[in-house]
């Protein structure tokens, strides 16, 4: 059977916490700077559930070069206007030493509604993420891939993880946020579809019943999107550095092609147990990129590195064939040098042996954070121009 290509564009949103620049505390976003924000970026800006939070969308991007400058436009303005206030933006899942108790929703009626719903779950919801869309137009591919992807939903958890402390403690997991999102409802692995017809009898049920308004109330780490002929992957933490975003993001585009490319052939990947895949999950959650994954074929677990570079193999012409291959190879990079959550914690060592007091160490975490946050901006802006005039 031959299958139409899909057009695999992407959009990524992140979302952001704001600090004060002093005291590097949360602070809720003023309106002259939302006011501002949106006058410049008009719709690809827009506050999240908490007041000190605010989310951003690219466009519809061909590429992840394209995705890259768009996310470095984005990140480049949000990061002036902030200073602007006093304040600094984080791409960082969770806050170091931040307290939710002190935090306030954004009062808008999708947010009233969360908090009504919701209660005290909704209101720990001091958390940060980022989603990577996939443009697949047919329905039927998307959730035929929906239920092959969720294997490698693990592997890009592990390779985001930015959120290993809460309310000043170690929490021992490197993604913490994720124990969050998980009280809610409709979150974690996706059920297994097997068409679209039936998705969509499954989740009106819920609709008709008059518990959601929508499908953006379903929170699976991989949805079809409500609004786009896309799939989400939202298992990510969001990343600090945008070159490693980007990684994550080439890496999930190449998959999903990989898959496309399966299924064109008349082949796919073994679908495995969500009971298996969960286990993957809460390694990734737990270690990060530091103790490995179950290899379910070879029945034991296997050391990060060597699933990564097998993973790569894997995508290695579909990454040729979407132009990301340097974007996917940054992930080796990651893997070496180690997860913002691996970052956090030795910067957190290192003040603590300099003699520093904890609270201290934790701010030394959020200056980094800072900094991470506008590294390598202009590069990503400058290689797209020149792109753009060579074309």
């Amino acid at each position: 059977m031959s299958y139409r290509q899909p057009s695999f564009t992407l959009g990524v949103e992140e979302e952001y916490l704001l600090v004060d620049r002093d005291s590097l505390d949360l602070v809720a976003a003023p309106e002259s700077l939302m006011a501002q924000c949106v006058e410049e970026l008009e719709g690809q800006v827009s506050p999240e559930f908490l007041q000190c939070q605010i989310e951003v969308g690219t466009s519809v991007c061909r590429t992840v070069a394209e995705a890259g400058a768009d996310l470095a436009r984005l990140r480049s303005v949000i990061a002036r206007i902030a200073a602007d206030h006093g304040l600094a933006p984080l791409a960082v899942s969770c806050h170091p030493f931040a307290d939710w108790h002190k935090q306030h929703f954004t009062d808008k009626q999708r947010y009233r509604e969360l908090e009504h719903d919701l209660g005290g779950v909704a209101r720990r919801m001091l958390i940060c993420g980022m989603h990577v869309h996939v443009g697949l137009d047919d329905d039927e591919t998307r959730i035929d891939l929906m239920a092959q992807f969720p294997y490698f939903l693990p592997h890009l958890l592990a390779l985001s993880t930015s959120s290993p402390y809460w309310k000043g403690d170690d929490t021992g997991l490197n993604s913490y946020r994720l124990t969050v999102f998980d009280n809610l409802p409709r979150t974690g692995l996706p059920p297994r579809f097997t068409s679209w017809s039936e998705y969509q009898r499954s989740v009106q049920i819920i609709i008709n019943s008059g518990l959601i308004d929508d499908c953006t109330k379903i929170w699976w780490d991989l949805r079809p999107s409500a609004r786009f002929p896309t799939l989400e992957s939202r298992v990510c933490d969001v990343s600090p550095r945008l070159d490693d975003a980007l990684a994550l993001v080439a890496l999930t585009q190449s998959i999903m092609h990989m898959l496309w490319r399966l299924r064109s052939n008349n082949q796919r990947w073994r679908i495995y147990d969500r009971f298996l895949v969960g286990e993957n999950r809460w390694r990734a959650q737990r270690y990060g990129v530091s103790n490995g994954l179950i290899d379910f074929a070879r029945g034991e677990v296997v050391a990060f590195p060597v699933l990564l570079d097998e993973l790569i193999e894997l995508v290695r012409e579909d990454a040729e064939a979407l132009g990301c291959s340097e974007e996917l190879l940054w992930t080796r990079r990651i893997v070496e040098h180690g997860t913002s959550a691996d970052r956090q914690r030795s910067i957190h060592a290192r003040a603590i042996a300099a003699g520093a007091s904890a609270r201290e160490a934790q701010k030394e975490i959020v200056r980094s954070l800072i900094d991470e946050f506008s590294e390598g901006l202009e590069n990503h802006r400058q290689a797209q121009a020149t792109s753009m005039q060579t074309a």
